[in-house]
């Protein structure tokens, strides 16, 4: 009787600690050092659809559309709201049949274009490098230039530099800038040096495009890279380590600054789905792909650990984002889809791989800003939504800049036919101010969550939080119902002595900070 005593008394301490074990996160707060750049909260904008024309861009005489030179006054507000930190243009798979000097000085002169990659529309060039980079100016967003590698030559590219970046009267392309309206340069430091040229970028090998990439590194700048150029080599798509390998292996150390990186959460290249009408399976599968970003990180960091130990050069995952069967009704080409809570699963858990793993990347793009794929803005005429990944983004934001404090995250099972995925999600940061932001979020479709977060020495005297949350997964804005999802306050957390006891319901994303 007494043995049988002892094992139940065993056996159930077993049980309360095994339960207790389960959400448990815990922030080593003393073992901070890395930043979290504020670059990794980057937007992507391409010639693509209605994301520039149509989406930023609605032309000089537009009189029904408030606007400053063509430029959307609404959405500049809402993407300062946003803090856009990075803009990366004119692509995507259009950078490499893009050239710049078309898209400059009198609009009426500018020849027109055939966008071949997405619907074979016609284009007239009025929104080109000036109307792109004062536009950055204005929301205070640093521009990403990705340069035609594709079907442009290194002297196109050094060009560009040059047009952009050199002094007034220092050559013919800064005169050339000043001719166009614009004396003094935007000093363009970002440059991607081809777009995808394992695939739309050329079907390049790996080996070749390392040495088109060290030509066109060597002509862009001096030996020295005295213009202090920051140049993304076209990485990897998806769990492609060879790519990172050879590129590390083959690009001169003082050639390059980071590496891309790209994926996409897709349930089936060929069957992507609805955006909206998606059942349990198809979200399950579309979670599954959004949390490989972990291991995408993590094993293409490991290659680059091999050969830059002192995390001298980035990772820059500058295309993700979820990808559908685009709205019926719409031209297929222009990839406009809805955005609903299962994208705000996204945005919350890969922002988190991001900020846990900021000391290799340093900066990420969301495809796209508006109109495209994840868009964290659809417009429609005058009209103007904001998406649950827009709101997310922005309770995201306080990270941008702010130390990352190491966490560890024993998560308890999100179950669907048979098959697991971690169901809670969570990073965390101190700001300039001290103040503390822990973001988690719960992918389960059906449950909510007990999370018990341990602070450390973490010391607290107030606290708030945000939530975003709604009744179903399909949920979305619409421009009928614009305010449909929209981030409220939330109070279901307790804070007793160090541990922080969060209950998540189902399908959210929450936000706390500590002071």
């Amino acid at each position: 009787m007494k043995t049988s005593r002892i094992l139940v008394a065993i056996f159930s301490y077993f049980i309360v600690f095994t339960s207790n074990a389960q959400n448990k996160v815990v922030i080593n707060a003393a073992a901070a050092k890395d930043t979290i750049n504020k670059n990794i909260y980057g937007h992507f904008a391409e010639h693509l659809g209605h994301c520039i024309y149509g989406g930023f861009y609605v032309g000089d005489n537009n009189k029904k559309i408030p606007n400053k030179n063509g430029i959307r006054l609404d959405i500049i507000d809402a993407l300062k709201k946003l803090k856009v930190p990075v803009l990366r243009w004119p692509g995507g798979c259009f950078a490499d049949t893009y050239h710049w000097k078309d898209g400059i000085g009198p609009k009426s002169q500018r020849p027109s274009m055939l966008n071949l990659w997405w619907g074979n529309v016609k284009e007239d060039n009025s929104f080109g490098t000036n109307e792109f980079l004062n536009m950055c100016e204005v929301l205070g967003a640093e521009p990403y230039l990705s340069g035609n590698v594709g079907s442009g030559t290194p002297q196109e590219l050094a060009d560009w530099v040059k047009y952009t970046s050199h002094p007034a009267g220092s050559s013919p392309m800064p005169e050339l800038r000043a001719k166009n309206g614009r004396q003094n340069p935007w000093k363009v430091k970002l440059w991607g040096l081809g777009n995808e040229a394992w695939g739309c970028g050329g079907n390049m090998t790996v080996d070749h495009y390392a040495d088109v990439y060290r030509q066109y590194a060597t002509f862009m700048t001096d030996w020295n890279n005295s213009d202090g150029l920051y140049r993304i080599a076209s990485g990897a798509s998806d769990d492609d380590y060879n790519w990172t390998e050879v590129l590390m292996q083959k690009l001169p150390t003082k050639m390059f600054d980071a590496l891309g990186l790209h994926h996409y959460s897709v349930i089936d290249w060929n069957k992507k789905g609805s955006s909206t009408e998606f059942s349990e399976s198809e979200y399950f599968t579309t979670m599954q792909r959004a949390l490989f970003m972990e291991e995408l990180v993590t094993k293409h960091s490991a290659v680059m650990d091999k050969y830059d130990p002192k995390k001298t050069k980035s990772l820059s995952v500058d295309e993700w984002g979820g990808w559908y069967d685009v709205v019926k009704g719409t031209n297929e080409a222009f990839l406009f889809q809805q955005n609903t809570m299962r994208d705000a699963m996204i945005a919350g858990t890969t922002l988190n791989t991001f900020n846990n793993h900021c000391d290799r990347v340093k900066m990420a793009n969301l495809a796209q800003i508006i109109n495209v794929l994840q868009a964290v803005i659809l417009t429609n005429e005058e009209k103007l939504v904001l998406t649950p990944t827009y709101h997310v983004m922005e309770m995201y934001n306080v990270h941008q800049n702010a130390v990352m404090l190491p966490l560890k995250v024993n998560s308890d099972n999100y179950q669907f036919e048979g098959k697991s995925l971690p169901a809670i999600s969570a990073s965390a940061s101190r700001d300039k101010n001290g103040a503390i932001h822990i973001s988690v979020t719960n992918i389960d479709a059906s449950k909510e969550q007990k999370i018990s977060i341990n602070l450390g020495d973490i010391k607290t005297s107030s606290s708030s939080a945000k939530i975003l949350k709604s009744a179903k997964l399909q949920d979305y804005n619409s421009f009928e119902k614009p305010k449909n999802i929209v981030p409220t306050a939330f109070s279901n957390y307790k804070i007793n002595g160090n541990e922080l006891e969060i209950t998540l319901p189902a399908f959210s994303v929450a936000v706390i900070e500590l002071k």
